[in-house]
């Protein structure tokens, strides 16, 4: 199941247009298994250096609007960074980097 799960997970995150997130939960729901949004997460972990610039990693953020990863290969710097290069405005309080979900939040 894994690896068709994560090649469902990269097919739709491909189809998130620039400017615009999507949520882990989100993703695991369209991938047809909405109990699995941490999967998602490690799909997204797993990428390879070469993968990460085809796949846009960067766009799916956690269900508050939060960049949540902890990853040194996936840093919430650069992920705020490529965000902020598609026009998605992110903001920093508490510590955290928050996208307003109600206005970027990808509506398939």
């Amino acid at each position: 199941m894994t690896t068709n799960f994560y090649q469902r997970v990269y097919t739709l995150l491909k189809k998130i247009p620039k400017g615009k997130v999507a949520t882990y939960g989100q993703i695991a729901t369209l991938a047809s298994s909405p109990r699995s949004a941490r999967v998602v997460g490690w799909a997204l972990h797993i990428l390879s250096e070469p993968e990460m610039k085809r796949i846009p990693w960067q766009r799916v953020i956690n269900r508050k609007g939060i960049i949540s990863t902890t990853c040194a290969d996936h840093p919430r710097d650069l992920q705020k960074l490529l965000l902020e290069s598609e026009g998605v405005e992110v903001k920093k309080k508490e510590d955290f980097y928050w996208v307003d979900l109600e206005k970027y939040q990808w509506k398939f």
